[in-house]
């Protein structure tokens, strides 16, 4: 395989994933409710905030010429109109490593945490935070954009309307048998433990209520209404034009989170309607986008009955996703059906323990992007998810989607020989 000169191969991180220590954040409270979901706190997670100068080197050593990375809403702005410079200056030096290095810092905006003070002003469902977001993109663009190409407003801004449908499925199997409903929890491309989440719904309320002041905090990974579907998208866009306003030529777009939707004979009604709720019915936000990043684990398949269960043998990850790295050639193909801008895949990846199976991974799902762009679809760029081990949302650190293995008790890094096989096609 081969890519054309100036084609990014990253690997991407989430602040409140690696960073540790994000005391501000909407995410930090919940992991530390007393009847939380999370399987166990982020805690110091991978120490990246004071790590990242080895671990950006790391990536360099290895090839890659990107990384694509988070600035954290609650630490700029850990109460509301309180910018905290210092922050600002510490992902300054983030990037200025990267360029050290010769390493594109893609930039993303809102990786799910929130600060906590937007949840107890109504969060993802409130007209007010439309225009939060979009001051504190203009702070950090006034701030940092002189120093980048490259900013994605929300990541994976389409997932509570994935969460509310998958909500939906599992309270529904539940009632049916509690054992078949964990099977559900693998059709979401996030860390989420709906089963724990059932069991302390009622202990949850109150303590939520104790922290954001509502039993139900709109949080960014929370099912989502139609409204606040609609509201995400208008606060992408409101942030985009303050971005263009301050720097024309800077390349913004926002993430989708996408399956691969297969139909079986019969199925064909529910993966177009599963298709337009994913992805079609947004093109009228994101039409005029500089880029569209595109994020893709696995596949789901329909038949006459609707969604089917992985199929039968299908080897699994520890996701509970099937192992599938052909679903990226067909997500990309499929969006560039409709968004013929320019695509860059901002996550792709697997969560294995065995290396060996992370390696294959990236070499079929790589074939997958080369055949695309042999057909002249524009895929600028592939970042791998993960860079390294860590803090997998409700899922805590059992799930190994990293490049980069890490010891908590030592904070060492042991590279993985995924890292040296996916920086090989940036050599």
């Amino acid at each position: 395989m081969s890519f054309p000169k100036g084609f990014f191969i990253g690997a991407a991180t989430a602040a409140h994933q690696v960073e540790g220590n994000n005391i501000h954040s909407d995410y930090w409270a919940q992991e530390l409710l007393p009847h939380t979901s999370f399987t166990e706190p982020s805690g110091l997670t991978c120490d990246h905030y004071h790590r990242y100068e080895e671990d950006i080197k790391l990536l360099a050593d290895a090839g890659l010429n990107a990384y694509r990375f988070s600035i954290e809403w609650a630490r700029i702005e850990p109460e509301e109109g309180q910018f905290d410079q210092r922050e600002i200056e510490h992902y300054r030096d983030v990037i200025r490593c990267c360029r050290a290095n010769g390493v594109e810092p893609i930039v993303t905006l809102m990786h799910f945490t929130s600060p906590v003070w937007l949840i107890r002003q109504g969060g993802w469902e409130a007209e007010s935070t439309v225009e939060y977001f979009r001051r504190y993109a203009a702070y950090v663009t006034e701030q940092l954009g002189g120093e980048l190409n490259y900013i994605c407003t929300i990541n994976e801004a389409n997932m509570g309307l994935q969460l509310a449908a998958i909500s939906r499925r599992f309270q529904l199997m539940a009632q049916q048998a509690a054992a078949k409903a964990k099977s559900a929890e693998g059709t979401v491309q996030v860390g989420i433990n709906f089963e724990k989440m059932m069991e302390n719904m009622k202990f949850a309320a109150m303590e939520n209520a104790q922290i954001f002041g509502t039993p139900q905090p709109h949080i960014f990974v929370s099912s989502r209404t139609l409204e606040g579907d609609a509201l995400v998208f208008r606060a992408h866009k409101a942030a985009k034009e303050t971005i263009k306003a301050l720097y024309p030529d800077m390349q913004v777009g926002i993430t989708l989170s996408m399956h691969d939707l297969q139909a079986l004979h019969g199925g064909e009604s529910f993966a177009e309607a599963a298709w337009d709720e994913e992805f079609r019915h947004y093109l009228p936000y994101i039409r005029d986008d500089d880029f569209l990043g595109v994020q893709n684990y696995t596949r789901t398949q329909y038949g006459p009955q609707g969604q089917l269960p992985c199929p039968e043998g299908a080897e699994l990850t520890q996701m509970d996703y099937e192992f599938y790295p052909e679903a990226l050639e067909h997500v990309i193909r499929r969006v560039h059906e409709d968004f013929r801008g320019n695509l860059i895949v901002t996550e792709n990846g697997v969560a294995v323990s065995d290396d060996s199976r992370r390696v294959d991974f990236i070499r079929r799902a790589l074939q997958g992007v080369e055949n695309c762009l042999n057909d002249g679809i524009p895929v600028k760029g592939y970042c791998h998810w993960s860079l390294m081990d860590n803090f997998e949302w409700q899922k805590g650190y059992s799930m190994t989607f990293g490049l980069i293995a890490v010891d908590r008790a030592t904070q060492t890094r042991t590279p993985k020989e995924s890292l040296a096989f996916l920086g090989s096609f940036a050599r």
